[in-house]
């Protein structure tokens, strides 16, 4: 369907892609795996019209041609969801997915009856029918964004479908749900493009694997012909050791919440302890994040009471939990943890606005200090925070928050959307912290993630903790069991 011939791309400074060539069949999903930076979103962006190759050429069912915009590629019947969502906030779930074709009446208005009820049918396809598609977009939680992303893509029946990390904001359910189906659009001969940074989702689904590093290809292989160790040799050139931590928890109890009521939750109760990481599970809208931003003072707390360091706390406010001694990472780290089009020096400022001035002077040596400790790439702090990879912003957010010496830390989804080698690197900075005796709530929707960092997971269901697993005894088959509502089977 496909062919991508000795492709190359070059901005200043840079060889975004060298002499890169891709074949991509229908009926079957193509893995295109990489580090940040290795040159997988150029590529994609080729080939939906965004970006216009320097070299080579491209074949689309069997004739030369040439992509000259996002619209021409639309037309051929490449459809493409970005790894940034493109969703107008202020429209309806209906008009976001028609947003290009919408279906229309004799004499050219807009079908609203159509509209809603195609709207519908590719929400049934996504297992979205609690979702109305009269639903404005700003209603909608990240996970449920992404699936009309995806609903949008399909809304132009495309032959050609270019998924970049499409589950990186969705739960084990909704993934599973995308995977099916995907499994029913290669039944009906689309042909899939998949980019993920998620190991095991590329061995479960792909058919076909090929690697990018440095912008060059590393070649391409039948699925069952990698494994995942030889799948990382590939992508970053050398070996990365499972990492088996040591727990650094202590006694000393640093938070401790009783019978905390929210929007979103209730009746949640635990201790976490200093230098502890304290995993926090569930199914998407199980509450989790809603929790989070509630202890950071970002949404009331109805009822219950919350102790920082043996005292007790109330935070009206953000101002007031970091005042305290307590931080966020946030899941969404583009729009709600990171000023993109500030640089890293004043991403960092921007948590001492309240302070004297004197000690804003500081800034720039805490500033180079974090650069260093979290090995940050970077050409200067004043450079633009949106230009760097995903594995670099997220270090910056955590730099943030963590200049301001927090006794917790509460981190959201930390390694979503980022490579292998950049989340080795997370891993071992958490670690780090929690042996500088920083408590640490770490929510994360990839179990094997909550499973090696974690000393203790507790696992939310609708609302509410079900129950709280030591290492030990934790299991991705207990977790879901309490995630679901059931009951722990025996093993």
């Amino acid at each position: 369907m496909l062919e991508l011939i000795n492709i190359s791309k070059f901005y200043p400074g840079v060889k975004a892609l060298q002499q890169v060539s891709l074949c991509v069949i229908p009926g079957a999903i193509h893995a295109i795996c990489g580090e940040n930076g290795a040159g997988k979103s150029t590529l994609m962006n080729i080939i939906a019209g965004n970006v216009q190759p320097d070299e080579g050429s491209i074949r689309w069912q069997g004739e030369h041609i040439f992509i000259t915009s996002a619209r021409a590629a639309q037309d051929l019947g490449i459809g493409i969801v970005h790894q940034e969502r493109s969703l107008a906030e202020n429209l309806s779930i209906a008009e976001n997915v028609f947003v290009e074709k919408a279906p229309r009446q004799r004499w050219g208005w807009i079908d609203r009856r159509a509209l809603n009820q195609q709207t519908q049918q590719l929400l049934a396809e996504l297992g979205l029918l609690q979702l109305s598609p009269q639903q404005l977009v700003s209603s909608l939680s990240p996970a449920q964004k992404q699936l009309i992303e995806i609903a949008k893509a399909l809304a132009v029946a495309p032959k050609l479908l270019i998924l970049d990390e499409p589950s990186s904001s969705l739960g084990e359910q909704e993934t599973q749900l995308l995977f099916g189906l995907l499994q029913q659009l290669k039944l009906r001969g689309t042909a899939i493009l998949y980019i993920s940074h998620r190991m095991a989702e590329i061995f479960q689904i792909a058919d076909q694997i090929t690697v990018l590093k440095d912008g060059q290809s590393q070649g391409s292989y039948p699925a069952a012909n990698l494994d995942h160790e030889k799948l990382i040799q590939l992508m970053v050139g050398r070996k990365l050791a499972q990492e088996s931590f040591a727990s650094f928890a202590s006694k000393e109890v640093c938070l401790k919440i009783e019978q905390l009521r929210g929007v979103g939750f209730s009746d949640i109760s635990f201790e976490l302890y200093r230098g502890e990481i304290l995993g926090l599970a569930g199914l998407i809208g199980a509450g989790r994040s809603e929790l989070a931003r509630a202890l950071f003072g970002d949404q009331p707390i109805q009822t219950g009471t919350i102790e920082l360091a043996g005292k007790a706390v109330q935070f009206k406010h953000p101002f007031d939990a970091i005042a305290a001694g307590l931080a966020y990472v946030p899941e969404e780290r583009k729009n709600l943890g990171l000023f993109l089009d500030k640089s890293m020096l004043e991403n960092i400022q921007s948590v001492f606005l309240h302070k004297q001035f004197w000690l804003n002077l500081e800034v720039p040596r805490i500033a180079e200090h974090y650069r260093e400790k979290l090995r940050i790439k970077t050409p200067s702090l004043a450079q633009q925070v949106g230009l760097l990879s995903g594995g670099n912003q997220q270090k910056i957010v955590l730099a943030k928050w963590l200049a301001t010496k927090p006794q917790v830390l509460i981190v959201d989804e930390p390694t979503q959307g980022i490579d292998i080698g950049a989340k080795v690197e997370i891993y071992q900075l958490l670690k780090q912290l929690s042996q500088e005796g920083i408590g640490i709530l770490l929510i994360s929707s990839e179990l094997p993630e909550l499973l090696l960092l974690a000393d203790r997971i507790a696992v939310m269901q609708q609302g509410q903790i079900a129950g709280i697993l030591p290492k030990e005894q934790a299991s991705e088959a207990k977790i879901m069991q309490l995630a679901t509502g059931q009951q722990i089977q025996s093993q």
